[in-house]
């Protein structure tokens, strides 16, 4: 298990799981809650949610899959822009709190940037902090311009989580190298794409081949193989479950990083911040 360091010196574990569409029907949750367990049985014990999720319903979720093994799990949530307020970040880290039924978040997140000052947020989240609420706090979907917007909070910001996947490559140009520089993870959602498109695409289908892979391992491979960086897919299927767990063994090549490269082109310049 390759293991990330946050800049506190904890060390949690570079594949993690996501929940994002977890929740939305009542007749899946079971199974969801039961996919989460079994990732925490293949050691992919942090889970990442957000109470944006199904309205708190994947809260709930995970608060089913973590009964009984609270300790065991490196417990992520995020709160939306408009409750990241001195005043209303608090009540919506208590909602978050009973709907996960524990009583502290190893890791709150600001979900995306909005209206409430980057300052006022980071003294909601202090302050939460030393309320024994959370025990670090990060961001989500923020650009450099942004991060460095934290000024002298930049050294607790635990991490950034941020789309990132071979066609959304637009953070390794300047983002990453800035977070990596300061031993600030970033946190990569989506990294085997939406839809299925990336999954179809034939060279990674042949780099695949070569190592008697899946495609979204491959995909996932080349996430997990930069240093400094968590990535969280969802997985509410046993079998793609235990695909992304084997996923940690896959070692690329440079021949296969040359032939991603070519189909995924690095980028050369300064992008947009690409956000889903």
């Amino acid at each position: 298990m390759t293991m990330v360091r946050l800049p506190d010196g904890v060390s949690v574990p570079a594949l993690g799981q996501g929940t994002w569409h977890m929740g939305e029907r009542g007749a899946d949750r079971r199974a969801e809650a039961a996919a989460l367990r079994l990732g925490l049985d293949l050691g992919l014990t942090l889970i990442d949610t957000a109470e944006m999720y199904a309205e708190g319903g994947a809260e709930e979720v995970v608060a089913d899959a973590i009964a009984g093994r609270r300790d065991e799990v490196f417990l992520v949530s995020k709160v939306y822009p408009h409750n990241a307020s001195r005043t209303r970040l608090p009540r919506a880290l208590e909602a978050s709190l009973k709907r996960l039924r524990t009583d502290r978040l190893d890791l709150y997140l600001l979900h995306w940037r909005g209206s409430v000052p980057l300052a006022e947020t980071v003294e909601a989240m202090e302050r939460a902090k030393a309320d024994g609420k959370i025990a670090r706090w990060g961001v989500s979907n923020l650009d450099l311009d942004e991060v460095e917007e934290l000024g002298p909070a930049l050294p607790a910001c635990a991490t950034d989580q941020v789309l990132w996947n071979l066609e959304a490559r637009g953070v390794e140009y300047d983002l990453l190298p800035f977070c990596a520089a300061r031993g600030m993870p970033v946190m990569a959602y989506s990294p085997i794409g939406q839809g299925g498109a990336l999954l179809r695409h034939r060279a990674l289908a042949a780099v695949a081949a070569r190592h008697g892979a899946t495609p979204a391992q491959v995909a996932l491979a080349f996430v997990l193989g930069r240093p400094g960086v968590i990535a969280i897919p969802k997985a509410a299927d046993p079998a793609h479950l235990r695909q992304n767990a084997a996923a940690r063994d896959l070692r690329l090549a440079a021949q296969d990083l040359a032939a991603l490269d070519a189909a995924f082109p690095p980028p050369r310049r300064k992008r947009p911040l690409a956000m889903i």
